[in-house]
């Protein structure tokens, strides 16, 4: 993953912002005494990118995949019109306990930028209903070209999902977060319709790491730089999430790529090694014999 890469990360202020004054407020509504789920894993499986992470002689790279972590961030139903028995298939490779979380077709988001959808909507969530419960947040990706002047798409899209398929949203223009008005008018939006507000912590964009939540679930993606303050800043993610968990949080869905996506398998075996120490759980920590920093 390429978005927000700068060339030299050594130059780049990590430290990760104070959370926006109403998450406590969204978190202490719905605190009780639930553990919270959490949900840890890559955006692809195929070897071609995580080289080096699956033993010699696999042969089904879903199947092994499954086996080191508990979800996938699925890009390519981004780029994919998968059919439902592709989705029936993943579903039967997989363990109980895994989850899948897809990303919306670009014919939806890119193509026709949340405008005249419903088909569209109705036929990807057909497929990926095959997924059964196997199927976590589907998440919606917008192109950085898509600005608050149609937030009218936005709303009619927010309003007329249906209120049984968790979602996320990710927005990239960055009037969406540094116009006050706009994001005021966007996070009551996402709140009204329990949809969750994507974070997005890479290296480039450092306006899009908002620290706003909108619903009881943390949506977040997270983008290393190849550098070493990768892991300091996987850090302090650990100890925010651990703050959420006291807060009040119901579930975290923390999905890892790096520009050079070899090394993001390396990464989550650190950061949920880091989980299970630090905030009590007990999570595969994935094999990564064998694999080299780059750094």
């Amino acid at each position: 993953m390429n978005f927000g890469s700068v060339t030299n990360p050594g130059n780049i202020e990590f430290t990760l912002p104070k959370d926006h004054i109403d998450t406590k407020y969204i978190l202490d509504k719905v605190k009780d005494d639930q553990v919270p789920e959490i949900y840890v894993g890559c955006a692809k499986w195929n070897r071609a990118d995580l080289k080096g992470f699956y033993p010699r002689g696999t042969k089904d790279e879903l199947n092994y995949y499954a086996s080191q972590f508990n979800s996938i961030e699925l890009n390519a139903t981004f780029y994919n019109l998968f059919s439902p028995e592709q989705f029936a298939n993943w579903f039967d490779k997989t363990p109980p306990d895994f989850k899948f979380f897809p990303k919306l077709h670009k014919e939806i988001s890119h193509k026709k930028v949340l405008n005249d959808t419903q088909n569209n909507v109705e036929n990807y969530l057909y497929n990926i209903s095959q997924l059964k419960e196997k199927l976590g947040t589907t998440f919606l990706q917008m192109h950085s070209s898509f600005s608050p002047k149609d937030f009218d798409n936005v709303i009619a899209f927010a309003e007329n999902w249906p209120k049984n398929v968790p979602l996320a949203m990710e927005f990239r223009h960055t009037d969406w977060y540094n116009d006050k008005t706009v994001a005021e008018d966007l996070y009551q939006l996402l709140e009204e319709n329990n949809i969750s507000n994507v974070i997005t912590d890479t290296a480039g964009r450092r306006d899009l790491l908002h620290m706003r939540l909108t619903n009881a679930t943390a949506f977040v993606r997270y983008v290393g730089a190849n550098h070493f303050s990768d892991y300091s800043r996987l850090d302090e993610w650990v100890e925010r999430l651990k703050l959420w968990k006291t807060q009040g949080i119901k579930e975290i869905d923390f999905f890892i790529h790096q520009n050079i996506e070899k090394e993001s398998t390396l990464l989550s075996a650190y950061f949920i090694k880091k989980i299970n120490e630090e905030l009590g759980y007990t999570l595969t920590i994935p094999n990564d014999d064998g694999q080299q920093l780059l750094f």
